[in-house]
């Protein structure tokens, strides 16, 4: 009798994890979502799409792959790449290597380890969040040994606010951060850094983010 009300406990809380990510865009097979990248002047220089596919759960984690493919401004295709995203109970957890943009991905191939910026369950104003690092050793134009290193501090969530884009209108949370990209080339590299704002629906995703050199902002869900 036990040993069944212990199963059917360890089913209903997997069921629950499960619910929490599933509402996710990033969790839903065959999801096509589209991100526009514009600069300061508010000029399109870009878009980042997004394909969902193999979602899968384990262990009460649910994952899935990231497809996405840089398109430039005159809608040339111009770098793809794949990442893995996961979710458990509720709680985000991106892949960092999706803070590297586009530009900078078609100069560059390299290995790195997994890193993770999470997104909590149960967020509020005045919270404030972890921090993420992420490292990458490159091949700069196929022979020039380098070393990439983005770092995201003062994570805090300052408001909840509506956010309209030509997507759709969605209830977020307005959280600011610093990052920093520095690219070493013989141990000798300058960062650039950046005040972030972004734009996050709990159990939808990131929908908005802005910072100093211009904005990215979601505009067609499929």
């Amino acid at each position: 009798m036990r040993s069944s009300l212990l199963l059917l406990l360890i089913l209903a809380v997997s069921i629950i994890n499960a619910q929490d990510c599933s509402k996710f865009y990033y969790f839903q097979n065959n999801k096509h979502v589209e991100m526009t990248i514009s600069n300061r002047k508010g000029k399109e220089t870009g878009k980042n799409v997004y394909n969902i596919s193999n979602v899968q759960q384990a262990g009460g984690t649910t994952s899935a792959t990231i497809s996405s493919e840089f398109f430039n401004e005159k809608g040339k295709s111009i770098n793809q790449a794949t990442n893995v995203i996961k979710c458990n109970g509720g709680v985000l957890q991106m892949d960092m290597k999706m803070f590297i943009s586009g530009e900078q991905q078609t100069t560059a191939t390299g290995t790195s380890d997994a890193a993770f910026l999470e997104y909590p369950v149960g967020m509020k104003e005045g919270d404030v969040l972890n921090d993420g690092t992420f490292k990458m050793d490159m091949k700069q134009n196929g022979n020039m040994n380098s070393t990439m290193e983005i770092t995201v501090t003062d994570r805090k969530v300052e408001a909840k606010e509506s956010v309209t884009t030509p997507a759709g209108t969605w209830e977020c949370f307005r959280i600011s951060y610093k990052s920093k990209i520095t690219t070493k080339i013989a141990g000798i590299g300058i960062p650039i850094k950046a005040s972030v704002t972004e734009w996050y629906a709990p159990g939808f995703g990131v929908v908005k983010t802005e910072s100093n050199f211009g904005k990215t902002e979601i505009t067609l869900v499929q």
